[in-house]
């Protein structure tokens, strides 16, 4: 029988009735639905609709389908998804419920609606996927941090346009990455805690008909409190859609450092050395090594910001409250996450496993001009302005690519052609140690500064595991004291 049947005289169209059950994708919200469940039963206990006993019962019976569900000889996705009668996660659950303990079940959806309950189950499953997201982009940070470490004063070249402009120490393009990957654990921490209210008690559009303690239900599920209105709360799904615009931000972060591995692995580049355990060949020539994981990697993105534009076009213009629309955000929230996670997954290990050919870096920053900015920084502590000395640089490098030579193969005789100002202390002064150092500044690439910035990486990524490792906790305390 369905939840709604009672006005109804005819049955559903058969293909209809398949066509709009979306059991076949939020069964992945099961543990939502329980945890939520169990929650609401706690409000109506305290409402006096329900006994201790009869909250006792439910909570066993939601337990004993939650076991079920775990158990791969008589549960697993498919004794949920395949489900012939229920059309939704909701549904399922209260069937299952009145299987073992009969008509008592049928009172938990006292007070409630599928609208909030909807509403609820998401916020819970972004929330729970956002902490091992955190958890994941800090295990990628930890690999880059290594690399990192690992690097020491190795140097490579820094591109602008893809040409080459300055070194940078190897370390500090890793770091630059650290700092994209802590901002996207921010924005997401900041998703959850935008949405860390709680929908249950707000009925279908106007708030549940009975006296409940909204706050008994928001405690009991870690909400920091219950949502502010009952229309909002049922109808509203701009916290999916951010969660989804998360990802996205993810996976471009994700995209770019793919895109560099996969041009700095060339013959071309030579800077790097694919791991042949995140490899593969061709069939048909011999000698490749394929970037694979790269490129999957950088196609994601797609996948992921598809999902939070599917969402936007499902949003734009929906009349409040709730409509049946709504239903169509849940695979992308799905679908996406999976991706996120998927990639996230072997981005640890891969960056991890990355050798990188230092020598050739360094061979490459020692040459095409790389130096230039010092150069003409040297010029501007002789009192020379900056135009000039810009100018009086660009002369020389025009003079040594006609001659064929770098700026440090100059004689002081043919540099005064281009200034007075030289004299033998600007040899020194565009070294590949002392162009590094010259960019001493917060955030700069000199040597002194890259060091200090790894301490502070670590420590950040340090305190954002111990974050995730709280939550963990607080969520476990929450599943203990509902158990």
């Amino acid at each position: 029988m369905k939840m709604w049947s009672g006005r109804f005289r005819e049955p559903l169209d058969p293909y209809f009735d398949n066509w709009q059950r979306s059991l076949k994708f939020d069964w992945q919200l099961l543990e939502q639905e329980i945890a939520a469940s169990k929650a609401h039963a706690l409000a109506l206990r305290a409402a006096d609709i329900l006994s201790e006993t009869e909250v006792a019962s439910i909570r066993q019976g939601l337990d004993s389908i939650w076991a079920q569900f775990l158990d791969t000889k008589l549960g697993g996705v498919a004794w949920i998804r395949d489900n012939p009668d229920a059309e939704d996660i909701h549904h399922f659950v209260e069937l299952q419920l009145s299987a073992r303990i009969g008509d008592l079940a049928l009172k938990l959806h006292t007070g409630r609606s599928r609208n909030e309950q909807i509403a609820t189950d998401l916020r819970l499953y972004i929330r729970s996927s956002i902490n091992s997201l955190v958890d994941q982009l800090a295990a990628w940070c930890e690999s880059l941090l290594a690399q990192s470490t690992a690097a020491g004063e190795a140097t490579m070249p820094a591109y602008t346009h893809l040409q080459r402009a300055e070194p940078v120490l190897v370390a500090h393009w890793l770091l630059a990455y650290v700092e994209m990957l802590l901002r996207d654990a921010s924005r997401l921490q900041d998703c959850a805690h935008r949405m860390s209210y709680c929908p249950l008690g707000s009925g279908a559009v106007a708030g549940a008909t009975l006296k409940l303690d909204r706050s008994i239900a928001a405690v009991e599920l870690a909400f920091n409190a219950p949502t502010a209105n009952s229309m909002d709360a049922t109808s509203d799904r701009d916290f999916v859609l951010e969660y989804l615009q998360a990802l996205t931000i993810i996976g471009l972060h994700a995209s770019r450092f793919a895109e560099e591995i996969t041009l700095y692995a060339t013959a071309e580049f030579g800077f790097v050395e694919l791991p042949e355990a995140f490899s593969t060949g061709s069939s048909a020539m011999p000698q490749k090594k394929n970037p694979d994981l790269t490129e999957l990697v950088r196609a994601k993105v797609g996948r992921l910001h598809g999902a939070a534009e599917t969402v936007t076009l499902l949003l734009k213009g929906l009349p409040l409250a709730y409509n049946k629309d709504m239903q169509e955000t849940q695979e992308p929230v799905f679908q996406a996450t999976a991706v996120a996670h998927q990639m996230l997954h072997v981005l640890a290990p891969f960056t991890q496993a990355l050798r990188f050919h230092t020598d050739r870096m360094k061979a490459a920053c020692e040459a095409g001009f790389l130096n230039a900015m010092a150069a003409a920084t040297y010029l501007v502590y002789k009192g020379v302005p900056f135009r000039k000395a810009h100018e009086k640089i660009g002369n020389a490098v025009r003079y040594c690519l006609d001659k064929g030579c770098e700026l440090g193969e100059l004689s002081l005789e043919e540099l005064k052609e281009f200034g007075v100002e030289f004299d033998t202390h600007f040899f020194a002064s565009i070294t590949l140690q002392a162009t590094i150092d010259c960019h001493n500044v917060i955030g700069g690439t000199a040597t002194a500064r890259v060091r200090e910035a790894l301490n502070t990486a670590h420590q950040r990524v340090a305190a954002l595991r111990h974050e995730t490792g709280e939550t963990d906790q607080s969520l476990m305390e929450v599943a203990r004291a509902s158990a």
